[in-house]
């Protein structure tokens, strides 16, 4: 792994507060933002070091051999990071999804729908292989998008599950890890324990998220070491299919009571100007050029040394 000095490390720290931003809202990937800012192969490859032979260095060589093995000083920066977004910005992006949600979606629109390209730029050869997975994967996402959400649900070991399965869908560019707590009924239990500081929930669901990361990341590094353009081009498919679930404008079709509060179960993309109510198209317009822009700013920054 490359050296690095500590405003470096202050960089990939506010990367890191990007990627848990991204995971706050249902429908955009941490992966899609790791992707584009240019530390996507380094976050797993580094995910994928921490296992028994990693940490069996610590007696045999010392601390500084396992830390440098681990790519510790990257991993604690980046988690830092997402924690520090994760712990100070939910009740800002729930207050946003309450009051402004079409500004809000708008912008997280025009930024995924940015890394489509950005991704897809990486791909170094299209042939009909990757066409076919490409398209496979824009399927798929859309699909996971349709489905229903559960029922609300507190079990632990169900929040262990949803954990695991959640960062399995972090670490995917364009599969959100908080979308797939909502459709498993777990996001309004997570996000309010973190609200709440509910530790045994959030101690749950972090164990169950470091199942996930430390199973899915290595057959992930496997397929970008062996196959990385169909790879790519299933993952730039994901990204693409699950701008469904973020289009701004939707009709809501189901809600469902939790507790004191209906919650929406199913709804579908409309045109804004057959949107029943103030479809604010010109802010909407604003904002996801905003977040367009954002991802090709950030893309030209990190491709720079």
């Amino acid at each position: 792994m490359e050296q690095r000095n500590l405003f470096q490390y202050v960089v990939i720290t506010l990367k890191g507060m990007a990627m848990g931003i991204a995971e706050i809202v249902p429908g955009v990937s941490g992966g899609t933002i790791a992707f584009v800012a240019g530390i996507y192969e380094e976050f797993i490859s580094s995910i994928s070091n921490i296992n028994l032979e990693t940490f069996r260095l610590w007696p045999k060589e010392g601390f500084q051999s396992f830390w440098k093995a681990l790519n510790g000083k990257f991993l604690v920066a980046l988690f830092s990071g997402m924690l520090i977004s994760i712990f100070s910005f939910s009740s800002l992006i729930t207050w946003l999804f309450e009051n402004h949600p079409i500004p809000l979606w708008s912008f997280f629109f025009g930024l995924v729908l940015a890394s489509v390209f950005v991704v897809a730029k990486a791909i170094k050869k299209w042939n009909l292989a990757t066409v076919l997975l490409f398209l496979a994967g824009a399927v798929v996402a859309f699909y996971i998008t349709t489905l229903p959400p559960s029922q609300n649900t507190d079990s632990l070991p169900f929040l262990f599950f949803s954990g695991a399965l959640a960062i399995c869908a972090m670490i995917l560019p364009g599969i959100s890890g908080s979308y797939i707590l909502i459709l498993l009924g777990s996001f309004k239990t997570v996000l309010s324990a973190v609200d709440d500081r509910d530790f045994k929930i959030i101690i749950t669901v972090g164990l169950g998220v470091v199942f996930g990361m430390l199973t899915f990341a290595r057959l992930l590094k496997w397929m970008f070491d062996h196959y990385k353009n169909i790879t790519l081009a299933v993952l730039t498919g994901f990204i693409l299919g699950s701008l469904n679930k973020i289009w701004p404008w939707k009709k809501i079709l189901e809600t469902r009571m939790y507790g004191d509060k209906e919650k929406i179960i199913a709804e579908r993309a409309v045109s804004p100007f057959s949107y029943e109510g103030d479809s604010q198209l010109m802010y909407a317009i604003i904002a996801a050029i905003i977040g367009f822009s954002l991802i090709f700013i950030l893309e030209r920054t990190a491709s720079k040394k």
